[in-house]
């Protein structure tokens, strides 16, 4: 980043939610043919360069495949590369030995958290279905967290849901994916603002790029939904994240750092440390 992005340097600075995978046709599936940017391995050597350059100290890893086979995968992958300070994986919170799952993973310090991929369930209310609210419930007593990755529509679902649980750590992936194609965020609006209620749940200032129009964005288009999260979470339950390498689609490294930067660059010093590392510290124990 520029010299300004050096006034706060002197916190640690954590990219709160990237990826990495060896591509595979099949297992990646949803990376289509016009994905083809992200249609090939994403790896921890080809990340530190970027984060280097941007004056980012570490990362928190997040699944991108639903097996146990990726949760061990990135976790190989934190243990030989020390910026990786944190793994969010998976684990099949709907089965009846998830706490049996949850014990083994308590093995592994860096792991700490899971998420699902809810908003590819058919399903808009999966999150509040009883075999999956059974395996949530286990997750506060283990200390791991929860990233909520969610489509507008499934924001009214998502606020019952939470309330079910309020001794457990959630956070919102990507503000719940605001459609800025369509730039009418009323019903996202009135969603983000009712779960924001809820004083457990974070909110990542995340992946706005690939909800926007991947070759002609502004950074003025996400201006009005990152005003609304950091009214209605405040400034202690927002964390930056690149979205890395999917934010590659419609932006660079350093572009997704520049939305960020420059729009909380009016707050203090000690607020910005807050958005660039302190609360993902924080939330997920780095």
């Amino acid at each position: 980043m520029d010299a300004d992005g050096k006034n706060i340097s002197i916190a640690m600075r954590i990219d709160s939610h990237q990826h990495f995978w060896k591509y595979h046709p099949v297992k990646n599936a949803w990376i289509t043919d016009d994905m083809d940017v992200i249609q090939h391995d994403f790896l921890p050597a080809d990340l530190w360069p970027l984060l280097q350059q941007n004056n980012v100290d570490g990362c928190v890893a997040v699944q991108a495949d639903q097996s146990e086979t990726e949760t061990d995968f990135l976790l190989q992958l934190a243990e030989e590369n020390d910026f990786v300070k944190g793994v969010v994986g998976w684990v099949d919170l709907r089965s009846t030995k998830v706490e049996e799952r949850l014990e083994h993973f308590l093995q592994y310090k860096k792991l700490k958290g899971f998420r699902h991929i809810v908003q590819g369930e058919p399903q808009d209310d999966f999150l509040l279905r009883e075999d999956f609210c059974n395996g949530v419930a286990q997750l506060a007593k283990y200390g791991f967290t929860y990233d909520i990755l969610i489509f507008p529509r499934h924001l009214k679902y998502a606020a019952a849901f939470v309330k079910r649980f309020p001794q457990q750590p959630f956070v919102i992936d990507h503000l719940a994916k605001p459609d800025f194609k369509k730039t009418d965020f009323t019903e996202w609006e009135k969603g983000i603002r009712a779960i924001a209620a809820f004083p457990n749940v974070s909110c990542k200032v995340s992946g706005m790029v690939t909800e926007a129009d991947w070759s002609n964005w502004n950074e003025t288009d996400f201006t009005y939904c990152v005003d609304v999260v950091t009214e209605a979470f405040g400034i202690d339950r927002l964390m930056f994240g690149s979205d890395w390498p999917v934010c590659l689609l419609a932006a660079s490294y350093q572009e997704t750092c520049n939305i960020i930067h420059r729009y909380f660059m009016q707050f203090s010093i000690e607020e910005q440390a807050k958005i660039w590392g302190k609360n993902a510290i924080d939330f997920y124990h780095l």
